[in-house]
């Protein structure tokens, strides 16, 4: 597992929820969730922040769980919502090409944290020669 790669995607995740959660027009416009004039309704700001509010929760695990276990599931909790976000945005978006961007983008996402997952710990592997 590449620690520092998780708590990276943690961080970035974390702060990109807060920011949303605070300003949903961050997340609504890009997918096609605006009017003409880029005014986001109340109802979707609504919907919208829940959503944000679990990318800061499951970020912040990501950057405080202890190596181990703990880890390990804050990892999956991370994949398994950004590939969710892939099928569920890319199959309900209004906008053709603001599906596509939201799944490039969640499967960018949840791919980083797969591969932190994955990957071999480079400490270990250093650690074993000698």
């Amino acid at each position: 597992m590449r620690t520092g790669l998780l708590r990276m995607v943690g961080a970035a995740t974390a702060v990109y929820g807060m920011a949303v959660t605070a300003r949903p027009e961050w997340l609504a416009r890009p997918s096609g969730l605006a009017d003409a004039e880029g005014r986001v309704a109340a109802a979707t700001r609504v919907s919208l922040r829940p959503l944000a509010w679990r990318d800061a929760a499951s970020g912040a695990a990501l950057v405080l769980a202890p190596e181990g276990p703990a880890l390990r599931a804050a990892a999956l909790v991370r994949i398994a919502a950004d590939f969710g976000d892939a099928a569920l945005l890319g199959a309900t978006l209004p906008d053709r090409s603001a599906r596509r961007m939201a799944v490039a983008v969640s499967v960018g996402w949840g791919a980083l944290s797969l591969a932190g997952l994955l990957a071999p710990d480079p400490r270990r592997r250093s650690a074993g020669r000698g």
